[in-house]
């Protein structure tokens, strides 16, 4: 049947007259019936009118019904999400009017905010009779208890916040359907039991019936995690709809055969170990709706791929070594997968999590904590949140960030700072993440070297914006090599790339792979900060070249980094490629210095080099990695307190030696070793120079500052071991504890243990720094970590 669009909307809009005049006549319990469950809108031409296609069997028809007050929510319930389907579909339409030019003969915009009004007064209906309902229940719960003072509001001086909560309760506790889905209905008895049996905020009510001993929760048997090589079934995770998630999808595709040998090639090293198999959850923030998805409608237009390329890294690493996964990409899958009662968030999930390890990013932090609420807290050491730029404890922590000049719009969650996962190992504090490149056969690689045209180069920079201001260098550039371009353009060439340069416009992932594997060099503009793309370009036989930052860029004096949550130091555009690969494949220049980048083009022209690609950038170094992390790394269980009282007769020969040939001490040989990971076995330590953090003192030894060794370290052993002189020894909330004041004489342990902080540095201080070694090519575990 064909429906003027108008003569439905009148139809809806009655709906909340009708309800009042049910409200007045019954003095209370009301339900409104819609008998178009499934109506899809589509626009035609035809007298300026939508054709309403009837998907049932039931004629079109409004009705009005007096219910229960139980039926007339679920019924209210469905009205909304109908109307929440037809805002949604009425906003394509509006777009596709648009996109199409078709003529605004059906007024979109004034029936978009007809449909708003309608949608408001509906929620308003709701609010009416919920109160109403609740109102009622109350006074008959009021006649069947009686007087006998059972939910008289208790003075317990172990539950001190209990009275204020149920004088919260009593004007809020409609705020959020929640309560009511675990049994609040208005009286003091039901906020009683829900803020004792719910919630712990007061005591346990005598009268209830506690005889029953509470039900145990089993835990289920341990399962094996086998390694994975078909990825058909991730895939069909993955899901369709976003052209994210097709990019993931072909990344996903074209890696399927080196995660499969990389898979082979663990298991083997490994030993074919029993591994437990993790339930896990990823909830991809950054994507869904609900945070307003920026990245999908850029993939073809040269916005940024790098997070996108990491999350289909982890999801395979994830799903390669077998474990239990379960992938959300909107908020309502999320709150389907943790159990989440209706409502808005207030309410604590009352079953246990169900997943060993959730792994998201800071908008899917913020989005569970608006959904879990006070269940985030109690379940968050679950959690590992990816994290491209990484977090530093003094960020992390709420109350210190707060009042030391450390807050910002991301930091703040009170984690331990490994549980966030990075791009690059550049923020020791938190655990190195990564994501991989393709990795070349030997083949390969020699066919490379052999068709590498020596004056050909290729520029990072896939956005025009990026090219303005480069004239200067790109012409000496041009003076010795033929420069290529891959700027996205729709109809005509961007006038910020110069006329000398060929533009390939956008590439698809393998095309840009064969144009990278004839270029000789391969150079950044300075923007994108630390993206795959150069390494993609090393392991490609490419020279990357990149500008040199003076002063280093910061959160303290440059606008992308501030509000970031760390206080980091980046010298150029790439520090991982310049401090871990360094020369032949990559050059560090000034760029503002003409005769000194002329120099490096020179160089580079002369200078021969293979693909190259780092261990820890390869399937195998990936999953290695997070296999590591998923066994060992444990932030639930509560750790002993270190050193404990009777240390004298456990360690009597002291905690720390010194190490041979070294000036560095190690764990005591003959001591007996706590359970840690990483193992004790690994640790070094040193005293920091004045100024200078511990991700610095330990580089100067070619050692990594490790976080989980700091607890073992904050001790007066450690400052006798170390002969340092105290006079007086403070414990303190500063996150360059310990250290020690050269000058005064002063020497300070560390009183919160979310604040050791590698980062931490003072130019007052000399840092007490928990250094250790690593695997070559795999800077995030030590020798003995696997």
């Amino acid at each position: 049947s064909k429906i003027p669009i108008n003569t439905v909307l009148t139809l809806v809009e009655s709906l909340p007259r009708r309800a009042e005049a049910v409200i007045a006549a019954k003095g209370g319990i009301f339900v409104v019936g819609i008998g178009f469950f499934s109506l899809c809108f589509l626009m035609t031409s035809l007298g300026g009118q939508f054709s309403a296609k009837r998907l049932t069997d039931s004629p079109f028809t409004v009705r009005t019904e007096v219910l229960g007050g139980v039926e007339s929510r679920g019924v209210l319930r469905k009205i909304s999400d109908m109307l929440e389907v037809i805002m949604k579909r009425m906003d394509s339409l509006s777009k596709l009017e648009h996109d199409l030019n078709f003529p605004a003969c059906c007024e979109t915009a004034g029936l978009v905010e007809r449909i708003q009004a309608i949608a408001q007064n509906v929620s308003n209906m709701a609010v009416r009779v919920e109160q109403i309902f609740q109102n009622s229940m109350a006074a008959s719960r009021v006649v069947r208890e009686g007087t006998s003072g059972q939910c008289d509001v208790p003075r317990d001086p172990h539950f001190p916040d209990c009275p204020g909560k149920v004088d919260w309760m009593r004007s809020r506790w409609t705020s959020d359907p929640c309560y009511a889905f675990y049994g609040v209905d208005g009286s003091d008895c039901s906020f009683l039991i829900y803020l004792s049996e719910v919630e712990w905020f007061c005591p346990p009510l005598a009268w209830r019936n506690h005889s029953s001993p509470p039900v145990l929760q089993k835990n289920p048997p341990k399962r094996q995690a086998a390694f994975r090589t078909d990825l058909s079934a991730l895939l069909d995770q993955v899901g369709t709809g976003k052209e994210s998630l097709s990019f993931m999808k072909r990344r996903i595709r074209r890696l399927a055969s080196q995660w499969a040998t990389a898979a082979h090639r663990l298991d083997i090293k490994l030993r074919r170990s029993w591994r437990e198999q993790k339930k896990i959850l990823v909830h991809v923030g950054f994507l869904t709706e609900e945070s307003g998805d920026v990245f999908s409608p850029k993939v073809l237009k040269g916005g940024p791929l790098g997070e996108m390329v990491q999350w289909a890294d982890i999801l395979t690493a994830l799903y390669v070594l077998g474990h239990n996964l379960k992938i959300s990409i909107s908020v309502k899958e999320l709150q389907g997968f943790l159990g989440v009662p209706p409502g808005r968030g207030s309410c604590p999930l009352t079953g246990p999590l169900p997943f060993d390890l959730i792994y998201t990013d800071y908008h899917g932090l913020q989005q569970m904590k608006q959904h879990m609420g006070l269940s985030l807290k109690k379940h968050k050491c679950h959690i590992r949140v990816i994290d491209t730029f990484g977090t530093e404890p003094a960020y992390n922590h709420e109350e210190y960030a707060t009042l030391h000049g450390y807050r910002t719009n991301w930091g703040y969650w009170n984690l331990n700072s490994r549980q966030y996962m990075t791009m690059f190992p550049h923020t020791p504090d938190n655990s190195f993440m990564g994501f991989v490149s393709e990795e070349l056969n030997e083949t390969e690689k020699r066919n490379i070297q052999e068709n590498k045209v020596k004056n050909m180069a290729v520029v990072y920079g896939k956005e025009a914006s990026m090219w303005k201001g480069k004239e200067k260098f790109l012409q000496i550039l041009h003076r010795y090599m033929e420069v290529h371009g891959t700027v996205y353009y729709e109809t005509q060439r961007p006038p910020e790339v110069p006329a000398f340069v060929k533009n390939h416009g956008l590439l698809p992932q393998q095309e840009l792979q064969q144009l990278l594997r004839k270029a000789k060099l391969f150079i950044g503009f300075g923007f994108p900060y630390e993206g795959p793309a150069p390494l993609e370009a090393i392991a490609n036989g490419c020279i990357y070249l990149q500008p040199k930052f003076h002063p280093p860029h910061s959160s303290l004096n440059h606008e992308f980094f501030r509000g970031k949550p760390t206080s980091r130091e980046v010298s150029s555009q790439h520090p991982y490629a310049e401090q871990y690969i360094g020369q032949p494949h990559v050059m560090t220049v000034d760029y503002n210095n003409s005769e000194e980048f002329e120099t490096a083009v020179r160089e580079i022209m002369r200078t021969k080099v293979e693909p190259y690609l780092p261990y820890e950038y390869t399937c195998e170094g990936m999953l290695e990695r997070v296999h590591a992390y998923i066994q060992h790394q444990d932030f639930c269980s509560i750790e002993a307190p270190f050193p404990p009282a009777n240390a004298s007769r456990v360690w009597p020969g002291g905690l720390f030696t010194l190490l041979p040939n070294s000036t560095l001490l190690g764990w005591a040989a003959n001591s007996t070793v706590p359970p840690c990971w990483p193992p004790l076995s690994a640790l070094r330590l040193t005293v920091s120079k004045e100024g200078q953090s511990c991700v610095e003192a330990c580089q100067t030894s070619g050692l990594v500052c490790e976080p989980a060794f700091f607890r073992f370290i904050n001790n007066k052993e450690a400052l006798i071991k170390l002969e340092i002189q105290c006079e007086v020894v403070e414990l303190e909330v500063n996150h360059i504890f310990p250290a020690f004041s050269v000058a005064r004489h002063e020497c300070g342990l560390q009183k919160e243990s979310l604040l050791f902080s590698c980062a931490g540095f003072s130019a007052k201080y000399r840092r007490i720094c928990p250094c250790r070694d690593f695997r070559k090519g795999q800077v995030a575990l030590c020798r003995d970590c696997l």
